[in-house]
């Protein structure tokens, strides 16, 4: 009965923290036309007392969701898929262009402009938080 007390009071405190992540500035871009892809960004703070892990994310607007960065290979920047992104206690991560960020693939129908899309995040304690991304053109190069 001890141990499951103590899984409880864990599992409880586990929820606590994920609850204390503060999720900003969320968007996803428009696809280019004929494309069936798009990217996903927001900047996440721990605003709580333990390291907490983001490790998928999902959304009924696309068929699959991937966490992303880029890393420079053989002189060359790629795009990696990547696990998890590690939120440190007070740290703040930015999901952006060039660096951390979302890939999202199959829309289940058109994605607009101005259009909410709503993503579920998946942390590494089970919890999991909604937001809604507003969707955004790509700027012009």
């Amino acid at each position: 009965m001890k141990q499951f007390i103590l899984y409880a009071v864990s599992l409880l405190s586990f929820n606590l923290w994920a609850a204390q992540v503060e999720i900003t500035n969320a968007t996803v871009r428009e696809p280019l036309p004929g494309k069936s892809l798009s990217a996903g960004y927001f900047s996440l703070h721990n605003k709580g007392p333990a390291p907490v892990a983001l490790v998928s994310v999902n959304s009924n607007n696309f068929g699959a969701i991937e966490l992303h960065t880029h890393k420079m290979v053989g002189g060359m920047m790629q795009m990696t898929e990547i696990d998890q992104i590690v939120i440190e206690p007070g740290q703040q991560v930015h999901l952006q262009p060039g660096g951390l960020h979302l890939m999202l693939f199959r829309p289940v129908q058109k994605i607009s402009l101005g259009q909410q899309v709503q993503l579920r995040l998946q942390w590494s304690d089970g919890t999991s938080q909604e937001v809604q991304a507003s969707v955004t053109r790509i700027p012009k190069q």
